[in-house]
């Protein structure tokens, strides 16, 4: 496994690849959309690859928007949006393995982002072990989702972030996911309340972060 030095060195020269796997479309959005906008201006020229495993065409649509504004600062990127059934994950899980099998001839990623692997929710703790099972010498930073269920474990790993970002992350995500704005948890104050959580549990210098569970890590 190669050290984060090491690949901060390569990405800023150019040529990098960075995978987000997410369950549902939003998920990357809001486990990692801070950190993005941050490394993709610190390093111009990366690829993306934004998988999202469960979507239909208005949902599908909602992250294409979404992520054409977090990955702004991309040299280039993609979407690419599957549709297994949303909470039947462990169930479906011959094709769900094949479709990460399948992901093995994307280009070699420098950074893999996915789920917690303690979470409650059934589809993202599937995504998170299928992640482990298929990137076994890659740089895995798992992402927190919060949500009514209250499993927020404590992280070890943290990207301080602007709030000129957290507030661009909070914008993109509640206008571009309507289909999303019932839901009593979906709004600014959650995203940057826990965005400053973790800016005081890391001391941050910009009082906002992102945190993550940093399992295997060369420094």
């Amino acid at each position: 496994m190669e050290s984060f030095v090491e690949i901060d060195q390569r990405m800023r020269a150019g040529g990098g690849h960075i995978l987000c796997l997410g369950a549902h479309c939003d998920d990357i959005d809001i486990g990692a959309g801070g950190t993005l906008i941050k490394w993709l201006a610190q390093w111009p020229q990366t690829r993306v690859t934004w998988v999202a495993l469960s979507s239909d065409s208005r949902r599908a649509a909602e992250l294409r928007a979404s992520a054409q504004l977090f990955l702004a600062g991309a040299a280039e990127y993609d979407v690419l949006c599957a549709e297994f059934k949303n909470g039947f994950f462990p169930f479906h899980g011959d094709p769900i393995k094949e479709y990460f099998e399948a992901l093995k001839e994307l280009p070699n990623p420098d950074i893999v982002f996915t789920h917690q692997r303690d979470d409650r929710h059934q589809d993202h703790r599937l995504v998170s072990e299928l992640t482990w099972n298929t990137f076994r010498n890659h740089m895995v930073l798992e992402y927190e989702i919060p949500k009514y269920d209250g499993e927020l474990v404590q992280p070890n790993t943290f990207v301080e972030i602007e709030e000129e970002i957290i507030d661009r992350k909070s914008r993109i995500l509640t206008e571009c996911y309507p289909s999303q704005q019932d839901k009593q948890w979906f709004d600014r104050d959650l995203f940057r309340g826990i965005a400053r959580l973790r800016g005081v549990e890391c001391a941050s210098s910009t009082r906002f972060a992102e945190a993550f569970s940093g399992r295997k890590l060369v420094l």
